[in-house]
């Protein structure tokens, strides 16, 4: 497996370097934005982290120029733990945020989890409901003849849900489903998601809900015309 570091704090990189190299990762190293952005797009790695500040190009536009094309995933670092939500607002499709200073094994296991994620264990489509498909192989949803890219999150929060269709969920419990790690993240982090998996359902089939909030509680799948009360 090969992990991108995109940083330009040098001691940061040799410290993250010779953790990856430690735990059998292959690498590669950008400290300029523009130039990681160019090598990026026409060869991905298994994994990027990605600073939020670089010289060149920030690490906002190229998340933002790499969605455009792949589902690669993506691990944003940055020196503000403000910005998390910030760059959650913004919905630039990353798999997951750490805010600096930050423990080198910290990286390397949220490394591990994002990976574990984003690589599924067979190759067969997974679950169904109605005419939605999940194919965990290609980490896509599709309905009928249309299909959206879910990212890792965003695939295993579909997955929780139909999995056990009607059964409302906490944000807790759809925390813990996402993040095994056992991190601690705001309630604002699943609203997010959620709220960009609804984006996505809704362009593909704009005549039925799927997710809906319980007030108070969580969330649910179900399948229901849109406006149904």
């Amino acid at each position: 497996m090969e992990v991108a570091i995109v940083e330009d704090e040098p001691k940061l990189v040799a410290l993250l370097n010779d953790y990856l190299l430690n735990e059998g990762y292959s690498t590669r190293l950008y400290s300029d934005g523009s130039e990681a952005l160019q090598q990026l797009q026409s060869s991905l790695p298994d994994l990027i982290l990605l600073d939020l500040m670089l010289p060149g190009t920030d690490g906002l536009t190229i998340c933002k120029e790499i969605r455009k094309s792949s589902q690669v995933p993506i691990i944003m670092l940055t020196a503000r733990v403000d910005e998390i939500d910030r760059l959650l607002g913004l919905e630039i499709g990353a798999d997951d945020y750490i805010c600096k200073p930050f423990s080198p094994r910290e990286v390397v296991a949220r490394v591990k989890a994002v990976m574990r994620r984003a690589v599924p264990a067979g190759d067969s489509v997974g679950s169904a409901t109605d005419d939605l498909t999940i194919s965990e192989n290609t980490a896509q949803m599709m309905f009928n003849d249309k299909s959206a890219a879910l990212t890792s999150v965003e695939l295993m929060l579909l997955k929780t849900l139909i999995g056990q269709t009607g059964r409302i969920f906490s944000r807790n419990q759809l925390m813990t489903r996402i993040y095994p790690d056992n991190r601690v993240v705001s309630d604002r982090t699943i609203d997010s998601h959620v709220k960009k998996l609804r984006q996505k359902i809704q362009a593909l089939d704009s005549s039925r809900e799927y997710i809906h909030s319980v007030y108070g509680i969580g969330y649910k799948y179900e399948v229901e015309e849109a406006g149904k009360t």
